[in-house]
């Protein structure tokens, strides 16, 4: 797609008047999946043939028809393409998403409907570990969910995460991830430095013994927390979480953390490619498979 045609900001006018209509949506997911040409994801063939039905190619070769949606996470949605677009929008280009209640009542949809696709939204959040942080990076864990008296790492209400950050300079966050993980062992925190963290990034840790043997691998610095001395800027960061979640979606099941966890670093990490941020959603939505909400569970627990 030329870049005169993408669609950039964060002005919901100029979107509702870009994106009202079903054709100017399909349009555009047909300029993102074939811009560069034609290619059949059955056979290869780079040709087509006439076909007569809207928003769709047909390969000349093994005659099968493709629509602009086909295996896409646009796949089968059923409320109507522009409500699906209005839906990443607020996702994406706001600051802080929303609910899917809230969502359901601004589009017209029920709760669970608003919710599944919300679901598949958050999977096209996904990182694509390609950009492992670097630099001064800080890790810790902590505890999401309902307030109790649990002191410590091991709670039966609660959902342990563990986050990393990437920082610039004193105050300022590059970039941020967080993984859900069953306890705090070296195996599981292991998992948040393997697909996120540079073997060469200078990491500090708190005293946790939990982050030792990982020295092997990763330059790590431990040093004891001390509330309102150090560790900062993590500090901040888990609160803003705690916040959103807490201030946004209330509760959140275990099962979908991680998506949840996807879609706030998503933001974080484009805070400074806002313009962009929403065509950029698109194509990872044109690029993702088409799941099922049981696979949607289980993409997340992968």
């Amino acid at each position: 797609m030329k870049d005169s045609l993408l669609f950039t900001g964060q002005n919901e006018i100029e979107f509702h008047k870009r994106f009202s209509e079903k054709a100017a949506c399909m349009n555009y997911l047909m300029d993102l999946k074939w811009g560069k040409g034609f290619v059949c994801p059955h056979c290869g063939c780079t040709k087509e043939s006439n076909c007569n039905l809207l928003y769709s190619k047909r390969c000349s070769k093994c005659n099968r028809i493709i629509s602009a949606t086909a295996n896409t996470l646009f796949h089968q949605v059923k409320f109507g393409i522009n409500k699906a677009f209005l839906i990443i929008f607020k996702m994406s280009a706001t600051t802080k998403s929303i609910s899917a209640e809230q969502l359901a009542k601004t589009v017209g949809v029920n709760r669970k409907t608003a919710l599944l696709f919300q679901h598949k939204v958050r999977l096209a959040m996904q990182s694509s570990e390609k950009h492992p942080l670097t630099g001064q990076v800080e890790v810790d864990e902590t505890f999401i969910g309902e307030k109790d008296e649990t002191v410590g790492r091991s709670t039966e209400t609660k959902s342990l995460i563990a986050v990393a950050i990437e920082k610039n300079g004193a105050t300022g966050v590059k970039r941020m991830y967080a993984r859900k993980i069953d306890n705090a062992s070296a195996v599981q925190l292991k998992t948040i430095f393997d697909k996120h963290i540079a073997t060469d990034a200078n990491i500090l840790t708190d005293k946790w013994t939990g982050y030792s043997p990982l020295k092997e691998v990763y330059n790590i610095t431990q040093e004891k927390s001390q509330p309102d001395k150090n560790f900062k800027v993590m500090h901040r960061c888990i609160q803003q979480l705690k916040s959103w979640i807490r201030g946004i979606h209330h509760s959140i099941s275990p099962a979908y953390l991680q998506g949840y966890l996807d879609e706030f670093c998503y933001r974080i990490n484009r805070s400074i490619h806002k313009e962009n941020i929403f065509n950029n959603l698109l194509c990872r939505m044109m690029e993702g498979n088409y799941k099922t909400k049981n696979q949607i569970k289980f993409a997340y627990c992968s």
